[in-house]
């Protein structure tokens, strides 16, 4: 386990160059009771109850969170007990989610368990760009 968190240490340095800061990472043994706010990556391998909301989480396989999550992409290896929602989800074997799951894409390895709602959802186009499109639509009905 020290191998792969050490790898991705590495590998998350070289992708974002030297100037920015590496994952936050919630190590086993720890417990946090609140909500967190922001940040770019977050690794959990501890507890974490409360809300997050983050560019990418992580929960490694010895992380367990209780609360509802807010990412842009959102791992799963451990335990998440809430709702979340996340660009790109991605459901590994042996991990347990219970609660819906709001996503653009989503990978469910085999051994995976999900105890709740996976639900697709559609990108919203600009309101300008809908109102056009409704309106060239009506123009051509009266037209025909």
């Amino acid at each position: 386990m020290k191998f792969r968190r050490m790898l991705y240490l590495k590998i998350a340095r070289m992708s974002r160059g030297s100037n920015t800061p590496v994952p936050s990472i919630i190590s086993f043994g720890t417990k946090i009771k609140g909500n967190i706010l922001g940040g770019d990556v977050i690794h959990v391998d501890g507890m974490i109850e409360g809300n997050i909301a983050c560019e990418e989480l992580i929960i490694g396989s010895r992380g367990h969170i209780y609360g509802q999550v807010k990412a842009k992409t959102l791992s799963v290896y451990g335990f998440l007990q809430g709702s979340s929602e996340a660009e790109t989800v991605i459901v590994a074997k042996g991990a347990r989610v219970i609660g819906d799951i709001m996503h653009q894409s989503i990978a469910v390895e085999p051994g995976a368990l999900i105890d709740g709602r996976c639900v697709r959802m559609v990108k919203t186009e600009n309101k300008s760009d809908a109102s056009s499109k409704t309106q060239d639509k009506s123009v051509n009905k009266a037209s025909a």
